[in-house]
C-alpha cells in the first residue's frame, strides 16, 4: 500500500481540499466535511477514513484495520501500514469515503462541486 500514492489520489478528487488540523494531521475534505485523514510528518504511516455502516465491523476484523481512534463512533477506521489491502483496494475505500461525504453535502454544494 502506497500512502503517497493515497494522497495523490485523494488531491484528485473534485472538490477536494487539504489543510493540517490538530498541528500533526492532513486532513483531505469536500464541502468543508473530512473524509480522510493522516498525520502531516509521516510519524504514523496510515490513514483514516468514513466506511460503510455494514463493511465497518467487517473491515475492523482485519489485520492492520482498527477503529479510527476519535471517530470509530462515527465508523471511521484507521488503516495501518500492516493492513492486508492491496492498492486497488485502499483506493477504493478513499473513493467510498469520499462518496459517502460528498452524498452528506447539500444538492446545491453538490452541483457546485460536480461543475454543473
Amino acid at each position: 500500500m502506497d500512502f503517497d500514492a493515497a494522497k495523490a489520489l485523494c488531491r484528485s478528487f473534485p472538490g477536494c481540499t487539504e489543510d493540517t488540523k490538530w498541528d500533526h494531521d492532513t486532513v483531505f475534505s469536500v464541502g468543508a466535511k473530512m473524509f480522510a485523514v493522516t498525520n502531516k510528518d509521516g510519524s504514523s504511516k496510515g490513514f483514516s477514513l468514513k466506511a460503510d455502516d455494514a463493511r465497518f465491523l467487517e473491515l475492523t476484523d482485519r489485520p492492520g484495520i482498527i477503529p479510527a481512534p476519535y471517530l470509530a463512533r462515527a465508523k471511521w477506521v484507521f488503516v495501518t501500514p500492516d493492513a492486508e489491502l492491496d492498492d486497488a483496494e485502499f483506493s477504493a475505500l478513499l473513493r467510498r469515503s469520499y462518496e459517502l461525504v460528498f452524498a452528506k453535502l447539500t444538492r446545491k454544494l453538490q452541483r457546485e462541486i460536480a461543475g454543473e
